[in-house]
């Protein structure tokens, strides 16, 4: 159930945009490795989903069913995955060395091999590589299409999308960009490989923008502005701090750039305590002692503990690894050229003995009260740092009202209207990001706490009142039931909303029909 509810749904969206590949994960499930599990492939991809693409082994997964200790040799794990139903053999080479053995013996019919050439042959016909297998490797294609202007500004808009403004406060931001001097302090100030992230591929650093080169590029000309690393991502010296604070003494307002380069993150990349690493927590308390406005840029791939660095520094603008573009893009928000309008896609916790902290977990007997012999912990409060779907709203104020159903009751195969008035209570232009989520109240199987079925967006003018809507059905009330049949089942439902899932409004209905 969970497997069906929580994790393979993502695939299966993908699958039915008509993607052309799939790839198998190197994990388990249920003590069966996913290259060589023939009933996600084969019952799951292919029967229920009815996936004709190509199915492609991750790189030397297949050798590895070895060290899972499931195949005994190179000619068993080659077996177990070909019958499975993977395809391709990316990099381990046991399908070239094996495959023939194995027909010859008798132990795969000639009719599967046929079966996964004609897969993969089409797959090549449809990108036309018959015709010229050489198509998508043309320098001259790659000089006019790579960089360009169109491409470089797409990057820029993207990234900045993608920023999250987690605190502002005291309204630090917008800084102003005619200020006499800037300070852009840390180890990431400068570090073009770390805007691109872990698996740039072919991405050059030399063609990224750091925040150092975005700031320079957003002040006016009169404005200096002043770069110091303070050591770097692990370590500061006491020589290192004492220049940051000499530079930040001389500067009218301060950038810190934290958080973790490219190579902490993504795949073995693991981190046993997703704090800040090194000395970059001292380095930003030393930093805000010297009074100096200051915002902290964070650089990451994960969810960061960043529960003592929110309170030494006003502002915290969660930047992930934004790519190409980074520098400029994060200095149009800093300086208040586009305004912050990423959302969290994922909680923070408070500590890492928080995790698993998600805003879609499932009820318990005994919730959280100030009873001791319930679902809490002693020393933490149980929710996030920051919630799910969090992210301050703009440089402006909204007020989101509650929500409205159109009626009371959803019929099995109607539509549900839910209506909501957003004001911008600001002094400026400002979008802001409604949410939408739904509980079942009461189900044959527990059901979460809240689910996420609905994100608008709307943009208002200081002042001005918009409504947003959202329609529900019966099938964004449907899941995975006690007999594990999909479905809805009638009953009493909470709708609510809000700009996260920590700070909601709530309205009820109930479906009904057979």
């Amino acid at each position: 159930r969970v497997l069906r509810e929580t994790y393979l749904p993502p695939f299966r969206a993908a699958t039915e945009t008509g993607v052309a590949a799939v790839m198998p994960g190197f994990n388990d499930l249920d003590g069966v490795p996913a290259t060589a599990n023939a009933w996600l492939i084969e019952d799951v991809l292919r029967g229920e989903w009815g996936f004709g693409g190509v199915v492609v082994s991750d790189y030397t997964a297949i050798p590895e069913l070895k060290a899972h200790g499931i195949a005994a040799d190179d000619r068993d794990a080659a077996r177990l995955a070909f019958t499975a139903g993977t395809d391709i053999d990316m990099q381990g080479g046991l399908f070239l060395a094996e495959l023939p053995r194995l027909v010859e013996a008798g132990r795969i019919p000639m009719a599967s091999v046929d079966r996964a050439v004609r897969r993969v042959l089409k797959l090549k016909a449809a990108l036309g590589l018959f015709d010229d297998p050489f198509r998508y490797s043309d320098p001259e294609r790659e000089r006019t299409q790579t960089l360009t202007a169109e491409h470089l500004d797409a990057a820029r808009r993207i990234a900045r999308q993608s920023l999250v403004l987690l605190e502002n406060e005291g309204n630090v931001l917008p800084f102003e960009s005619d200020m006499p001097a800037i300070a852009v302090i840390g180890p990431l100030a400068h570090d073009a490989a770390s805007m691109l992230g872990p698996w740039a591929g072919a991405g050059d650093p030399a063609q990224a923008s750091t925040l150092a080169d975005g700031v320079r590029r957003a002040v006016a000309p009169g404005t200096r502005v002043l770069v110091e690393p303070a050591g770097e991502i692990e370590r500061s010296s006491a020589q290192d701090i004492a220049r940051a604070i000499a530079v930040a003494e001389k500067a009218s307002a301060v950038v810190l750039a934290l958080g973790e380069r490219a190579g902490m993150s993504g795949e073995a990349a693991s981190r046993a305590d997703i704090g800040l690493p090194g000395d970059q927590l001292a380095l930003a308390r030393a930093v805000a002692a010297t009074g100096r406005p200051i915002a902290v840029v964070l650089f990451s791939g994960r969810p960061l503990t960043l529960t003592a660095l929110r309170e030494a520094v006003p502002v915290l603008l969660q930047a992930w690894f934004p790519g190409t573009a980074a520098g400029d893009a994060i200095a149009d928000v800093l300086f208040g050229r586009a305004e912050p309008t990423g959302r969290l896609p994922i909680s923070f916790p408070r500590a890492v003995g928080q995790i698993p902290v998600h805003h879609d977990a499932k009820p318990t007997g005994r919730p959280a009260s100030g009873s001791h012999y319930t679902s809490r912990y002693l020393d933490l409060p149980n929710d996030p740092l920051y919630p799910f779907g969090w992210g301050l709203s703009s440089y402006t104020d909204f007020e989101i009202g509650p929500p409205r159903p159109d009626r009371e009751t959803l019929a099995r195969g109607g539509r549900l209207g839910i209506s909501v008035d957003v004001t911008n209570t600001g002094d400026r232009v400002g979008t802001e990001t409604v949410q939408l989520y739904v509980r079942d109240l009461v189900g044959s199987v527990t059901r979460p706490v809240m689910e996420l079925k609905g994100v608008r967006r709307v943009t208002l003018r200081s002042g001005e009142t918009g409504t947003v809507r959202f329609d529900l059905t019966d099938r964004d009330l449907s899941f995975w039931r006690r007999d594990m049949t999909f479905g809805p089942e009638p009953g009493r439902f909470e709708v609510l909303v809000g700009p996260n899932a920590a700070e909601t409004r709530s309205a009820f209905f109930e479906l009904v029909g057979p």
